[in-house]
């Protein structure tokens, strides 16, 4: 991701900000939609840059002999704790502050299923280090 495309996402990001800032007042829905699309707009930005980060990754697991399953795992939770903070910032926006918890809860418990594997075979490993 190099300094152009950072300054592309600020840019939309403080341009939407502007936007919702003035609509706030007069018509609040449009700043909500407003807000919407550029986070929307960000995230996929930010995912357009994400593949070189999971190809250094992955050849990063193949150098260290690491099982593929690991590394997806890994990915994985990663993903559903942006997409989580995402979705939860957005119903923060829209003002609804109990439901970004129940969606934080939720990525949570995703996240803890998502992990039983690597803890079980850290725990099976340590296991076997035992006398």
């Amino acid at each position: 991701m190099g300094t152009l495309h950072i300054l592309q996402m600020v840019g939309v990001g403080l341009s939407a900000t502007t936007l919702a800032a003035l609509l706030r007042t007069r018509a609040p829905q449009f700043a909500m939609m407003v807000a919407f699309v550029a986070g929307i707009a960000l995230l996929l930005m930010v995912l357009n840059s994400m593949d070189t980060v999971i190809q250094t990754l992955t050849q990063l697991a193949e150098a260290a002999k690491l099982d593929r399953n690991f590394l997806s795992t890994v990915l994985r939770i990663i993903g559903i704790a942006y997409i989580v903070e995402f979705a939860a910032q957005l119903a923060r926006d829209a003002g609804e502050g109990a439901l970004a918890s129940k969606i934080e809860l939720a990525g949570k418990v995703g996240i803890v299923v998502l992990a039983i594997p690597i803890v079980t075979d850290v725990i099976q490993a340590l296991v076997h280090l035992l006398p």
